[in-house]
């Protein structure tokens, strides 16, 4: 689900050039349900090998990491650990959304609704046990570094950016900013020509930047502030929310009021499924670790040949063409910087 701050933040419009020689910390499992979403066969069944395993996974994480790499970026991919248990009635109510998608693209399979299908089919999206293994098996091979989070991998991926060990975090939510990431870019990993659900167009679905400091200046409040306009509008911790209150007017009470706990008697309706400071402190001091690696590094092409050409059914040739234009975008990076700086 994620905060739904679209309204109040401020956005920059770039070009995936742009981001060229920077770092990317990337919420590797926004990432990777983004793939399971968006890659599938046009009735709506994702792409599998010859088992009958999921790889769509996969093909997005290899394509799109080396689209990235070829453009001179340097991505970090951060995967969830175990969430906070305040999370656990939004991973329930998720389960039951994928649960009817299901239901209804079984329907609309069995109708011949091709289309409609594929809509519903995007839903049922789930991320199994194997497809991370999987994933951070074939980052190993292609020299993409990887940090296990202990919990939100949001969080990890802020935290590594503030720690400036990563120029940006990346994600589709907007949680990143109230776990205090200086600079959030979006649409990272799904830019480009995308079909829109149901409807014969087409959009182009460019990156953006957010920055932190730039939203509390727009919003003329502070980061603690953010954290409670959050709260109000609704997060992964509490994903109701206050019914009927929209983005615009939870800022405008915490602005009045100052901060959540002032505001509350001026709200109808006012309930949280727990005490909302606790909901505040998994923003303000997330699990995260600080003794992770970062390492860029060559990638074993026979490795990663053997893995998912051999093991998982890709195409050779595709794949081949991949890493080369990964080792494209390292010699082109090491023409701009010094070696240490893209392999230190």
């Amino acid at each position: 689900m994620g905060v739904d701050l679209r309204d109040l933040v401020p956005k920059t419009i770039i070009r995936l050039e742009d981001l060229s020689g920077k770092s990317i910390a990337i919420d590797a499992y926004n990432a990777l349900y983004q793939f399971l979403a968006i890659i599938r066969q046009p009735d709506g069944t994702p792409l599998k090998d010859s088992t009958g395993r999921v790889t769509s996974h996969l093909s997005g994480l290899l394509y799109r990491t080396s689209n990235l790499v070829e453009m001179g970026i340097k991505p970090i991919y951060v995967f969830d650990g175990t969430p906070p248990a305040l999370k656990e009635v939004e991973i329930k109510r998720r389960m039951k959304a994928k649960e009817e998608a299901l239901v209804r693209y079984e329907r609309a399979v069995k109708e011949g609704k091709i289309e409609e299908a594929r809509v519903y089919a995007q839903a049922t999206s789930h991320l199994k046990d194997y497809m991370a293994e999987d994933s951070k098996r074939l980052l190993d091979l292609m020299g993409i570094p990887w940090v296990q989070a202990p919990s939100e991998g949001e969080a990890q991926a802020a935290h590594i950016a503030r720690r400036r060990d990563a120029d940006y975090c990346a994600s589709q939510d907007y949680d990143s900013l109230l776990f205090g990431a200086p600079k959030l870019v979006r649409n990272v990993t799904i830019s480009g020509r995308r079909k829109l659900p149901s409807r014969n167009i087409f959009i182009e679905v460019v990156p953006e930047v957010v920055e932190l400091d730039a939203v509390l200046k727009t919003c003329e409040i502070t980061y603690e502030q953010l954290i409670d306009v959050g709260i109000l509008i609704g997060t992964d911790f509490n994903p109701d929310g206050i019914k009927g209150l929209g983005p615009k007017t939870a800022l405008k009470l915490i602005k009045e009021h100052g901060n959540l706990d002032k505001a509350i008697p001026y709200v109808k309706n006012a309930e949280f499924p727990v005490e909302h400071p606790r909901i505040r402190e998994i923003f303000l001091n997330p699990k995260v670790i600080d003794n992770y690696k970062i390492e860029w590094k060559e990638p074993d092409v026979e490795g990663v040949v053997d893995f998912i050409c051999r093991q998982r059914d890709f195409s050779e040739d595709r794949v081949r063409k991949a890493i080369e234009k990964m080792q494209k975008g390292t010699e082109k990076l090491r023409g701009k910087t010094t070696l240490e700086k893209w392999f230190g």
